[in-house]
């Protein structure tokens, strides 16, 4: 293992964000905040408590998940996008580093991005509602594996698109539906039955209820199929990485 290599990459990266830092930090802790204000004084007033938990409190895991998705898959799809772009990707592929390395410090800074925007969230939250959660452990597994397995996703992205376009179409039109679509602002209890089924086909619905349930023990799935679709589509996304650099798909002209 080329840790020199992993730790370039990866502080390159990391300098990006500090370089820009009101656009990688301050931009989405401030629109998530604006988020929680607006639908906790608009549609709060209305819908009191979600299963014994205050609607403000409720909807701050979905959207601490919201800004985890968003933000996954816009830096490491960048990261890798940009390089491709103007040719520097090629330095790096020839250089004595594998791909697992390369994967490390690429995903590895997109990911720490995302931890450090949810933590600054939450300790953001909690300056407007009570937040309980009951079990600290499962929700930082919860964060972590989010984090890197979007910014897997996010990676697949930047390596598939081939312009800029490409690169904005996948969070736009399928993530951020299916984000907003999975319980973030609500619990799908709440929905007609047959809606409540159609909904269980989103994989965010499993994010967000795990992750949920580590703060208040309510959820819309049991933990278990929640861990399990997340742990899957991890695996999904390294199996498709390794693909990608075992045939050179979009990285050898």
């Amino acid at each position: 293992m080329n840790f020199q290599a992993v730790r370039s990459i990866y502080m390159f990266e990391m300098a990006r964000m500090r370089r820009t830092l009101v656009q990688s930090i301050v931009a989405p802790v401030l629109s998530t905040s604006l988020y929680f204000v607006i639908f906790g004084a608009a549609i709060g007033s209305r819908i009191t408590e979600i299963d014994g938990v205050s609607y403000g409190s409720f909807i701050v895991p979905g959207l601490i998940m919201l800004s985890i998705l968003t933000e996954s898959i816009s830096n490491s799809s960048f990261a890798i996008y940009f390089p491709k772009f103007t040719g520097t990707i090629f330095e790096v592929m020839s250089a004595p580093v594998s791909f697992v390395e390369i994967l490390l410090g690429y995903v590895g800074a997109a990911a720490t991005k995302s931890i450090i925007i949810g933590t600054i969230i939450l300790a953001t939250a909690s300056f407007f509602v009570d937040i309980n959660i009951a079990h600290p452990l499962v929700m930082a597994l919860f964060l972590v594996l989010t984090s890197v397995s979007f910014s897997l996703f996010g990676f697949i992205l930047g390596i598939w698109a081939d312009g800029w376009e490409k690169l904005t179409i996948v969070p736009i039109l399928v993530i951020m539906p299916l984000t907003f679509l999975g319980g973030t602002f609500y619990s799908i209890s709440m929905l007609p039955p047959t809606w409540q089924t159609i909904s269980l086909f989103n994989p965010v619905v499993y994010l967000v209820s795990g992750f949920r349930w580590s703060f208040y023990e309510n959820a819309d799935v049991s933990v278990a199929a929640s861990l399990g679709m997340t742990i899957s589509f991890l695996v999904a996304c390294l199996l498709i990485v390794r693909w990608i650099f075992k045939t050179g798909y979009k990285l050898r002209s």
